[in-house]
């Protein structure tokens, strides 16, 4: 019985630890502005599907139906449901930093810091990502 107890003890101790390591991953949405996310922060292997030049990253955003992308090249977790991003456009012309947070149904706020305007593409036309953005986990 002390067997079962100091086993339950161990696996409840390390639970967290577990489930810590799945936050802050996956594809997430924002409808109003066009844009999704491919994320990954703690196993910066996301792939960029067509364009493999840019190798293993953290994560990028699109916008559908638009080729355009803004790839994340740095990625640094805060805490356990926070990261701080350096995000540039495809044709390193533009770049931002920003805060992902992800709130306990597992979507994320993104909070632009600094740098350029975060763009997207609606109805062919260029519109401006508001500096503050919620991107529901998919």
């Amino acid at each position: 019985m002390r067997t079962k107890y100091i086993f339950l003890t161990i696996l409840m101790t390390c639970l967290p630890f577990v489930t810590q390591a799945q936050n802050l991953k996956g594809k997430y949405i924002n409808e109003e502005y066009n844009i999704y996310l491919y994320l990954d922060v703690d196993n910066p292997k996301v792939r960029i599907p067509g364009d493999d030049i840019y190798g293993e990253i953290p994560g990028y955003f699109g916008a559908k139906g638009y080729e355009q992308k803004w790839i994340i090249i740095e990625c640094k977790r805060v805490n356990d449901n926070k990261a701080e991003i350096t995000v540039v456009n495809d044709y390193g012309s533009e770049d931002f930093t920003a805060t992902l947070t992800e709130d306990s149904e597992g979507n994320i706020t993104m909070k632009h810091l600094e740098g350029s305007t975060f763009k997207s593409v609606m109805n062919s036309k260029r519109i401006k990502v508001p500096k503050t953005v919620i991107l529901k986990k998919e």
